[in-house]
């Protein structure tokens, strides 16, 4: 049993020592659940509020507003440990973001005029309406500093509302799925411009420069074929830093390093048998022999070079990044951002301010409102069609599902009010709107898809079911 060469082989992770079979495998399980990054990131909003609102919630701020200090030569970095997970832990974020972005319009839903269209107009009318709500709201009192807010309840938070989705299985159309994603990708496509343009503070040009430099360098080594991570890492780092310094928010660097990353393999499905075949011929002849020990190690770390390169940057990327992000920097962000005291606020004072009750209907009525009349009309123009089982009652409750917009409203919304006199007040009363916005567009979606699915057998149909 020891010399069982399966054995030998076998990773602590795939043993049947306890740590591994009780905990770590069903951990990675639970992460492979479509609802999992929703359920650990809401888990994350309910320590924030809990810890916030403690005896410890002093400690709470006084934890994320810490200034830390680095010096790097010529680097000077100086940030709270909230500056640091905003400008820092979500630029990997959204890195994971730009990556889906490029998958999508690659291969995936948005890869093609004509299958982009109508998701794309969705998105956009889910964009427009709970904008133009909340500055109704906001005008209506005058408006003021809370004007700038228009952009919180844009966003739709995928982990979220793909979790919602998930909680209904089969019941939900393939094809119902396939346009939430599309639409939610746009709508980050979206959200991310309206960081870019509308929430970018003073710029440098110097700065904006040097970024431009390292991208170039970048471009150039990607042509070359140059693959190593480690030219590729320092380049990253200077994006990210001078897009910190340029007034340009630094999570931009992070989509745009995703969307440079490649999205074809080194060596196609035949190249790679083809390579990986020689090498395993000189495997099976070194393994006759007892002095080759050396160039079977050769022969091994060769096979994987030549199976790396044959997946897709993109994919790698996305494949290691996704979890971390899901499930480490998100959750961070919520933790350091969803934190509320309530014992400062007249909570109904702010629950009927004009900031929340912009941010909440616009995510309620806005969301479902836009989605649904932007992708009625791109149907009577026959710029598009519904995907195959999808009907236009799935539409609306997809639309409901778009309310919840946590994640990126929330980090819209500390952006929004950063330079502000009331900030603090404003950031208090969108957040308390993007929580009961959220949590009414969950609750209420979860039921109308549940309402307007099809039957289990008619739900389940095949992957074709998904295409338009």
């Amino acid at each position: 049993m020891a010399n069982d060469p399966e054995r030998l082989h076998q990773t602590w992770l795939h043993s049947d020592r306890p740590i591994p079979r009780q905990f770590v495998r069903r951990a990675l399980r639970f992460t492979d659940t479509e609802a999992a990054s929703g359920m650990v990131l809401l888990a994350a909003t309910v320590v924030a509020l809990l810890w916030a609102n403690s005896a410890w919630g002093a400690g709470y701020f006084t934890f994320w507003s810490t200034e830390l200090t680095i010096e790097l030569g010529p680097i000077h970095f100086e940030e709270t440990v909230k500056g640091i997970v905003n400008d820092g832990l979500m630029a990997i974020f959204f890195f994971v973001v730009g990556l889906e972005i490029k998958r999508e319009l690659v291969v995936g839903e948005l890869n093609s005029l004509r299958k982009a269209a109508l998701p794309a107009m969705a998105a956009l009318g889910g964009m427009v309406v709970p904008a133009l709500i909340y500055v109704s709201f906001v005008a209506m009192s005058n408006g003021g500093d809370a004007i700038v807010g228009w952009g919180i309840p844009m966003a739709t938070d995928i982990a979220f509302s793909v979790g919602v989705i998930a909680l209904l299985g089969s019941r939900v159309p393939v094809g119902a799925k396939l346009f939430l994603l599309a639409l939610a990708i746009v709508d980050d496509i979206g959200a991310i411009l309206v960081i870019a343009v509308f929430y970018t503070a003073d710029l440098s040009i110097i700065w904006l420069a040097v970024a431009a430099g390292a991208l170039l360098l970048i471009l150039t080594s990607r042509q070359a074929g140059i693959r190593s991570i480690a030219v590729y890492l320092p380049l990253a780092f200077i994006v990210w830093f001078s897009f910190l310094e340029s007034g340009v928010h630094a999570t931009i660097a992070g989509v745009i390093l995703g969307l440079m990353v490649p999205a074809r393999a080194m060596y196609s499905d035949v190249e790679f048998r083809r390579r990986a075949g020689w090498i395993l011929e000189r495997y099976d002849m070194d393994a006759a022999s007892p002095e080759a020990r050396e160039r079977l190690d050769q022969n091994a770390l060769e096979l994987e070079a030549i199976a790396r390169e044959s997946v897709a940057p993109l994919e790698r990327y996305e494949y290691r990044l996704h979890r971390f992000s899901s499930f480490i920097v998100v959750p961070i962000f919520a933790l350091a951002n969803a934190g509320i005291r309530f014992a400062d606020l007249d909570v109904l004072a702010a629950i009927f301010s004009p900031v929340a009750l912009g941010v909440s209907v616009g995510l309620v009525l806005g969301k479902p409102l836009g989605i649904a009349l932007a992708t009625w009309i791109g149907l009577r123009l026959k710029l598009g069609e519904l995907p195959r089982n999808v009907r236009f009652s799935h539409v609306i409750g997809i639309g409901v599902l778009a309310g919840i917009g946590f994640t990126v409203s929330l980090f819209i919304a500390e952006l929004a009010f950063r330079s502000s006199a009331m900030a603090l007040i404003l950031t208090d009363d969108a957040k308390i709107g993007i929580f009961l916005g959220s949590a009414i567009a969950g609750v209420a979606g979860y039921f109308v898809m549940r309402r307007v699915t099809a039957s289990p057998a008619e739900g389940a149909g095949s992957a074709e079911a998904g295409a338009p």
